[in-house]
C-alpha cells in the first residue's frame, strides 16, 4: 500500500490523505448508544416530564398517611360583651379565649383504604416512569441506526451513481468507435439520472436523520459509530414466544399498572361499604377563658377560668338516603370493569411479544439471507462485467447487476440496523428493557 499511495499524482494523494483525515476525526467524535442516551435523559421532554410526574407521587402518598396521624389545632377568640341584667343595669366587658384540640382516628376503615389506594397509585406512577425510561431507549436506538441505516443508503447510492457514471463513460466511447448502438448510451445516461435523483433524496434522508436525532439528545453533529466488522447481531434467546409471553405478563409495566388498577378498584369498593361502619377518635382539649371589665368582677376568680377533657368519639351513619348502597353498587361494577382491563392488557401484551418475536426472527433470516445475496450479487457483477468485456453482455446487463448489488447491500445495512432495534423493541414488548441494554448494543459497535 505504501509503494502505491508513492506512484499516485500528488494532487490525488493530498485528496487521499484529505478524506482520511476527515473519516478519522469523524471517528474520533463518534459518540455511542450509551453516551446518547444519557444526553437524552437529561434532555427529552417527555420522560422528563414522566419523572417528575413519578416523585410528585411520592408526596401524594405522603400526604395520605397523615390520615392515621393525630391533627393539633389552635384556636382563639375574642368578645365584646354587653349584658343587661334582671335590674335593667347595663355594662361591659370582653372576653378572651385560647383552646387547644387534638383529634386521633382509632377506628377508620375508610382512611386505611385510602392509605392503601395512595401507595398503588405511587406504584403506578413508577411503572409509568419505567414505560417512558423504556420508550425512550427505544427512540433513541431507533433515531441512532436510522442515521447509520440512511449514511449507508448515501453511500451506496453513491457508489450506484459512480459505477453507472463509469459505465456511461465506457458506453460513450464504444459508440464512437463504433462497438456499441446509441441506445447503450442512452441506457446508460437514464440510469445516471435516475441514480443522481436517489443520491439527493438520500443525502436529504440523511440530513432530516441526523436533524431528529440532534432534537431528542440535544445535541448539534452528533455522529453515531457505526457497527463492528465482522457484524454480530444479537440474539433473541430462547427460541420459545411463551416464554418471553411468561415474561412479560409477570414483569411488564402496563400489566403491572393494570393489576394495581384492579387493587384500587377494590379498595374503593371496601371504602364504599366502610361507609356502614363506625368510626372512632381519641379526642380532647385544653381551653384558657379571661374576662374583664364588670362582667369578670361578677364572676369571680379574677374573670380567669380554665377547662381540659379527653375521650372517645363515635360516630355512625344510621340513614343516608341509601347513597351508601348505591356506592356500594357503582364500586363493585367498577371493580369488574378493572378486572377486564386487567385481563385486555395481559392479552394485549402477549399479542405484542409474539409479533416482536417473530419479527425479530424474520429480520435475523433476512439478513442472513441478504448476505448471501450481496456475495451471489458481487460474482454476478464480475462475471457481468466480463461478459461486456468479451462482448456476450450488453451494457443494460452490467447496469442492472450493479444496481442489485447496491440494492442489496443498502437492504442488508438496514435489515441489520432493524435487527437491533427490534431485539429491543423485544424486551420492551416482554417488559425487561433496562439501560444495561443499551450498553449491550454499545458491544456492537466499532471502538
Amino acid at each position: 500500500m505504501p509503494s502505491q499511495l508513492l506512484r499516485l499524482s500528488p494532487p490525488r494523494l493530498r485528496t487521499i490523505v484529505l478524506a482520511l483525515g476527515m473519516l478519522a476525526g469523524a471517528g474520533a467524535q463518534a459518540q455511542s448508544l450509551k453516551e446518547l442516551y444519557d444526553a437524552a435523559r437529561g434532555y427529552d421532554a417527555s420522560y422528563l416530564a414522566a419523572r417528575a410526574l413519578a416523585e410528585s407521587a411520592e408526596y401524594k402518598a405522603a400526604q395520605a398517611e397523615a390520615l392515621r396521624r393525630p391533627s393539633v389545632g389552635l384556636a382563639g377568640s375574642a368578645f365584646h360583651n354587653e349584658i343587661d341584667p334582671v335590674t335593667g343595669s347595663t355594662f361591659g366587658g370582653n372576653t378572651q379565649k385560647v383552646e387547644l384540640s387534638a383529634k386521633h382516628p382509632l377506628f377508620n376503615r375508610a382512611n386505611s383504604a385510602t392509605i392503601d389506594q395512595a401507595y398503588r397509585s405511587l406504584e403506578i406512577a413508577k411503572a409509568d416512569l419505567e414505560v417512558a425510561e423504556q420508550d425512550l431507549i427505544v427512540r433513541v436506538a431507533q433515531q441512532y441506526f436510522d442515521v447509520l441505516a440512511a449514511q449507508d443508503a448515501l453511500a451506496t447510492a453513491r457508489a450506484n451513481r459512480t459505477g453507472i457514471s463509469e459505465q456511461l463513460a465506457s458506453a460513450k466511447r464504444n459508440f464512437e468507435v463504433g462497438t456499441a448502438t446509441i441506445t447503450d448510451t442512452r441506457e446508460a445516461q437514464a440510469r445516471f439520472d435516475i441514480a443522481s435523483a436517489q443520491e439527493i433524496a438520500a443525502e436529504n434522508d440523511l440530513r432530516t436523520k441526523r436533524i431528529a436525532l440532534d432534537q431528542l439528545v440535544g445535541r448539534p453533529g452528533v455522529q453515531p459509530k457505526p457497527l463492528a466488522v465482522p457484524v454480530a447481531l444479537p440474539s433473541v434467546g430462547t427460541n420459545d414466544p411463551d416464554e418471553w409471553v411468561l415474561r412479560a405478563d409477570a414483569q411488564h409495566p402496563q400489566v403491572r399498572k393494570a393489576r394495581l388498577g384492579y387493587d384500587i378498584a377494590k379498595l374503593e369498593t371496601e371504602k364504599a361499604r366502610a361507609g356502614n361502619l363506625p368510626t372512632v377518635d381519641l379526642v380532647g382539649s385544653v381551653a384558657n377563658t379571661h374576662a374583664n371589665g364588670r362582667a369578670a368582677t361578677l364572676a369571680g376568680n379574677n374573670g380567669r377560668s380554665g377547662s381540659a377533657s379527653i375521650g372517645l368519639q363515635l360516630n355512625y351513619t344510621l340513614y343516608a338516603g341509601n347513597s351508601i348502597q348505591n356506592r356500594i353498587k357503582e364500586t363493585t361494577v367498577l371493580e369488574e370493569k378493572s378486572r377486564n382491563d386487567l385481563e385486555n392488557a395481559r392479552r394485549s401484551v402477549a399479542q405484542a411479544t409474539r409479533q416482536a418475536f417473530f419479527g425479530v426472527q424474520s429480520l435475523q433470516a433476512q439478513a442472513k439471507a441478504l448476505e448471501a445475496a450481496e456475495s451471489s450479487s458481487k460474482l454476478a457483477l464480475e462475471a457481468t462485467q466480463l461478459g461486456y468485456r468479451v462482448g456476450v453482455r450488453v451494457n443494460l446487463d452490467v447496469l442492472n447487476a450493479q444496481t442489485q448489488l447496491f440494492t442489496t447491500q443498502r437492504d442488508l445495512s438496514k435489515a441489520r440496523y432493524d435487527t437491533i432495534v427490534n431485539s429491543l423493541k423485544l424486551r420492551q414488548a416482554a417488559g425487561q428493557l433496562n439501560p444495561s441494554d443499551v450498553q449491550n448494543v454499545d458491544t456492537l459497535l466499532a471502538r
